[in-house]
């Protein structure tokens, strides 16, 4: 009997923008939080020398993933097609740590 290998799916996850007091703003998706915090990071106003904390819940979980991120100002690939702008927004994210809630 032949072993049938399972398919790689890739699961997109939802994870809600969350400020310190509490509130959520938003939502990005992304297989990894990384991804989630990049698209966040691209809408932020942080800089390389005082980034923003970002900080996403993962939904359905207590889980609070913690990462500064900011976007720096660069300058477009050489093969970038004819619509592109000569500059492009380019986002920058650390991860800070991770949270867990007691309650939502």
């Amino acid at each position: 009997m032949a072993k049938t290998r399972s398919k790689n799916i890739v699961r997109t996850r939802s994870f809600a923008l969350r400020a310190k007091n509490g509130k959520e703003t938003g939502v990005f998706t992304g297989s990894q939080p990384r991804q989630a915090a990049l698209k966040a990071a691209n809408r932020s106003k942080g800089t390389k020398s005082n980034p923003a904390e970002i900080r996403l819940r993962e939904r359905g979980t207590k889980k609070i993933h913690i990462f500064k991120g900011w976007k720096a100002l660069v300058s477009a690939p050489k093969n970038k097609p004819s619509w592109m702008p000569d500059k492009i927004n380019k986002p920058n994210v650390k991860k800070a740590g991770v949270e867990k809630l007691k309650k939502l």
